[in-house]
């Protein structure tokens, strides 16, 4: 199978993009833009460095994401699972992406720019839950905003409202897989719930 090795055979596979398709970048928060990511409380924020891509979720229950001036947000990093993989990345190689999502609408809006991580006790209390602050803020430095079209999302139907927790393994099954039975399993899967709420913030 030949593989696609110039820009210019992938070019003339597609042809030239549309002009809403280029109009359509802003290099700072406009109003709508603003307005647009202020609404998610979800975005995927996809990172590059020395070992490879990373893709993180990223969730709040309210704005996903804090507006320090209309060419920098703030991206809180909430302890997990200690892996970093995002984080080691933003260290040694700034470049991000976002895709920002609005549960029930099929529009994306896409996000590039460089990330930086502080550990700044102020920035920190910025998004405190109680007695609880996210361990770094990853600052982001915007370089552009566009929307994505809605076809992939209407493809997929991704806001059908479809349960799909059975048709799934869950982790604690895929962990027992991949780890020989070592980690996860029933017990993994039960006890999750109640670890997650402990360490939600």
């Amino acid at each position: 199978m030949a593989a696609i090795e110039s820009i210019e055979a992938l070019e003339a596979l597609y042809g030239r993009p549309g002009a809403a398709s280029l109009r359509k970048v802003a290099r700072q928060l406009t109003p709508l833009y603003r307005k647009w990511i202020m609404a998610s409380r979800f975005c995927i924020l996809s990172t590059v460095g020395p070992e490879g891509t990373d893709a993180s979720p990223r969730g709040e229950d309210g704005p996903v994401v804090l507006e320090l001036d209309p060419r920098t947000l703030a991206l809180p990093d909430w302890r997990g699972n200690n892996r970093l993989d995002s984080l080691r990345n933003i260290v040694t190689d700034g470049r991000v992406s976002l895709m920002f999502m609005v549960p029930g609408n099929n529009n994306v809006v896409r996000l590039n720019g460089r990330a930086s991580l502080t550990a700044d006790p102020d920035m920190r209390q910025r998004f405190a839950k109680g007695a609880r602050q996210p361990a770094t803020v990853i600052l982001i430095e915007i370089a552009e905003i566009y929307t994505q079209c809605a076809r992939a999302m209407m493809r997929a139907d991704l806001w059908a409202g479809v349960d799909a927790r059975t048709e799934v393994p869950t982790v604690g099954e895929i962990l027992a897989e991949v780890s020989d039975g070592d980690e996860g399993g029933a017990t993994y899967d039960a006890a999750w719930g109640a670890r997650a709420a402990k360490t939600m913030w």
